[in-house]
Parts: structure tokens; C-alpha cells; sequence
């Protein structure tokens, strides 16, 4: 049996139906199941039982030798929020008491953790575990995750295998609910639909122009396929970086957006919001070399070939991954 935890927002749900494609049923699920808006996101795969997240732990201690795998991808998400306490809550120490059943228990676990943790990348992008108690996060939301990357570094009892994978900024179908925090690619595609251009951040830094601001965008698909690679295989415990390893412009974002919907661009530059301005990240590149010496060797998705996809068969149609 595996327990996947976040299963009803975006990126649970997408690994959620990969596994069912890999011949994985034997399912429980795990999230908060009240929000109308992200059914669609999880009620037509197959899992064998779903759990609210406030009833999870006592049910894993009274079914935990069923249990072969722990995928922990809840957490709050909202990069805006800054009410600290919800973060500790939820993501903290959510995921510490997650960490202790597994190792209790001798369950293998692999959890969310996030790029976010790097901060303005001051001490670069390199997932090296000597780094993590220097980094610097923007938010409440990078602190929690980084917080739990610190501890789980200092445990002494650890799960059998455990992976704290750093997602950099994903994309892909099944984030129709996630409103602000939603994708660029998402906003851009509705502003195209709605008005025919698309609305950029500017610059607010002298060395970068506008929409010249980089990030590592990478597909939700190839998320689920490091993580179902890292259930199989299992290589050495430790922090993982998920990103493509190459960082692109938002212009480039928003020019394939157009492409991949057949229209000439139309850009237009606004001031980044006040609340997220000393807080926003100009540039972001995952260094990707520990995974790829861990095994995973696939190519990633690229930007252009993502955006097709996720544009053509899924925001035009208005589908979920199913």
C-alpha cells in the first residue's frame, strides 16, 4: 500500500494518476476533501480509500505495516501568506510527525520540499546538505520547508529510504484551483483568451530587463516521473533538486504560450506587486547532477514542449489529467 498525502491539489493529484498508469491501486490517499473546486482533480482515480488529514495519524498508527511507501506532498503552498503559525502547522510539523511514523515504522518516505528554500540564491542552487542551515528563504512558506529540511538532516532515527525533493517552479494540468498561486503559463493563457495579450512582471532590478527574469519551469509530468523513479529505485537518502537544470526568461514562457495557441505576442509589462516585490526571485537554476548520479537520466520536458502540451491538450479543452 502507498499513502500519498496532497492528493487533491495539483501536483498530488497528477502523480496520483501516473501511479494509478504504472500499475499502482493499492491507494490511500490523504488532503483536505472539502473544496468543491479540486474534485475534479482526484475523483475519477483509482485509490482505495481517501482520509482527511486531521484523521491520517491515527489511522497510520493502527495501519502501518500495510504501509510500503509514504509520497508527503501536503503542505500550505501560498507563497503570500505570512501568518507563521500556519505554516508551522501544517508543513512543520505536519511533516515531522509524518517523518517519525515512517522511521518508527521503517516506511519509506519521500516529501515535497522547494526551491523556495534557496532564498535570492545567494548561496547558489546546489543541493548539497551542507548548505541548507546557511539558506536564506523569502517567506514564511520557504522557511517552513527549509526548516524541515534542517531538522530531517539532524535526525538520528530516519526512514529505511527517505527523499526531500526541492521542486523549482512546476507547471501542468490539474492547478485550476490554485487561483493566485497558480502557474505564469496558466495566467498567461487566460489573459490571451480573455484580452489577447499577456501581462508580464517588470523588472524592479537594474541587471534585468523586463520579462528577462529566470526561472527553472518544470512540467508536473516529469515530477511524477522522478518520483515514481525514486519509489523503484530507492538511491541514497538526501536532498534531491527538481528542476529541468536550465533557467529560462518569462519571455520566453509567454512567447511559447502564444506559439502553442498559434497567436502573435502581445506583451505588456506591469509593476510586481508591492507585497511580493522584496520577496520575488530574479533568477532560479536547480543543479541537477546529484539526481542524474542517482540514476534519473531522461531528458526533461522542454519549456516550449511543456507548454504545448499543457496548452493544447488540457487549457484549451478545459481538462484535468485523467
Amino acid at each position: 500500500m502507498i499513502v500519498l498525502t496532497g492528493a487533491a491539489g495539483f501536483i498530488g493529484s497528477v502523480v496520483l494518476h501516473k501511479l494509478n498508469l504504472a500499475g499502482y491501486e493499492d491507494i490511500v490517499i490523504v488532503d483536505d476533501f472539502s473544496s468543491v473546486e479540486k474534485k475534479k482533480n482526484w475523483q475519477s482515480k483509482k485509490f482505495i480509500r481517501n482520509i482527511h488529514r486531521d484523521e491520517f495519524f491515527d489511522w497510520f498508527d493502527q495501519h502501518a505495516r500495510e504501509v510500503k511507501q509514504v509520497i508527503h506532498l501536503g503542505a500550505r503552498t501560498d507563497t503570500t501568506e505570512f501568518d507563521m503559525r500556519i505554516f508551522d502547522r501544517l508543513n512543520l510539523n505536519y511533516s515531522k510527525a509524518i517523518w517519525e511514523r515512517c522511521a518508527k515504522y521503517q516506511i519509506p518516505l519521500i516529501y515535497a520540499s522547494s526551491a523556495a528554500t534557496y532564498g535570492n540564491g545567494e548561496f547558489g542552487y546546489d543541493d548539497n546538505h551542507e548548505v541548507v542551515e546557511k539558506l536564506k528563504p523569502l517567506n514564511p512558506y520557504g522557511i517552513s520547508k527549509n526548516e524541515f529540511d534542517k531538522w530531517a538532516l539532524k535526525q538520528e532515527n530516519q526512514p529505511p529510504f527517505w527523499a526531500g525533493l526541492k521542486f523549482f517552479n512546476v507547471y501542468g494540468p490539474d492547478e485550476y484551483h490554485k487561483g493566485r498561486m497558480a502557474s505564469v503559463i496558466l495566467h498567461a493563457f487566460y489573459q490571451i483568451r480573455d484580452n489577447g495579450r499577456v501581462r508580464l512582471f517588470r523588472s524592479h532590478r537594474p541587471d534585468f530587463k523586463d520579462g528577462e527574469q529566470l526561472r527553472d519551469f518544470i512540467y508536473v509530468k516529469d515530477i511524477s516521473d522522478v518520483i515514481l523513479f525514486l519509489l523503484k529505485q530507492q538511491p541514497a537518502s538526501g536532498l534531491y533538486n527538481l528542476g529541468t537544470g536550465k533557467a529560462r526568461t518569462f519571455l520566453d514562457l509567454a512567447r511559447a504560450v502564444f506559439a502553442a495557441l498559434d497567436k502573435e505576442p502581445v506583451i505588456e509589462f506591469i509593476d510586481t506587486p508591492e507585497d511580493i516585490r522584496d520577496k520575488y526571485q530574479y533568477f532560479t537554476e536547480a543543479n541537477m547532477q546529484k539526481l542524474r548520479v542517482a540514476g534519473f537520466i531522461r531528458p526533461f520536458t522542454s519549456l516550449e514542449e511543456g507548454i504545448t502540451d499543457y496548452v493544447q491538450n488540457y487549457l484549451v479543452p478545459g481538462k484535468y489529467f485523467e
